[in-house]
């Protein structure tokens, strides 16, 4: 697998933000990548799909390095881990997924953080450095995401990133082996928004 970095090592978007560094998972970041989910599972858990048995084993995380490497190739979505730029330490994840084109424009925002690196805002920075990509580069024009209405960290960082609460929708995703609800968040490029103002056009 190492050969696999040094043929391809920079493969994948990069994105620079605030205080984090965006880039796309590399084969080399699977011991920094398991010892940081590992470190914070009990953590993680209660906000995310259970895991599979086998989650944290290299294995494991090669077929999740293929399934970002399709998703990416068919522009579906695009998975990034993220930095403190500082010294390159890995502080968690952040993914834009269920990116339609066509009419909609628009893709799905979700993020993960080790326990660690909670609350110093690094995750608010690559939510920010995201939205820019998806709106700049990608030319989206709306994103979307959710989280349980009890999480309220996450509302409060959608809330500081620019997102608007916009409803909520039952038995949405299950979570730790249950459907839970989520509260919606929405964000329009406010470009787009404008360019439809402009047009007379309702957005």
């Amino acid at each position: 697998m190492a050969l696999l970095d040094w043929i391809a090592p920079e493969s994948g978007p990069r994105i620079e933000g605030e205080t984090v560094r965006l880039r796309t998972p590399r084969a080399a970041d699977y011991m920094e990548w398991r010892d940081l989910r590992d470190r914070s599972r009990d953590f993680l858990q209660p906000w995310e799909p259970i895991w599979p048995a086998d989650d944290l084993t290299r294995a494991a995380y090669r077929r999740r390095l293929a399934a970002y490497a399709r998703d990416r190739e068919t522009g579906s979505a695009y998975p990034f881990f993220v930095f403190r730029a500082e010294d390159d330490v890995l502080t968690g994840g952040i993914t834009l997924s269920n990116v339609r084109r066509g009419v909609a424009q628009m893709g799905s925002v979700g993020y993960w953080s080790g326990r660690p690196f909670t609350r110093r805002g690094y995750t608010l920075a690559a939510v920010r450095a995201l939205v820019d990509y998806a709106f700049g580069t990608l030319n989206l024009h709306r994103l979307e995401a959710a989280c349980i209405p009890s999480n309220d960290p996450s509302r409060r960082l959608l809330l500081q990133a620019g997102f608007a609460e916009e409803g909520m929708a039952q038995a949405y995703l299950k979570i730790n082996g249950v459907w839970r609800d989520h509260v919606l968040f929405g964000l329009v490029s406010p470009l787009k928004r404008r360019e439809g103002l402009d047009e007379g056009v309702s957005v």
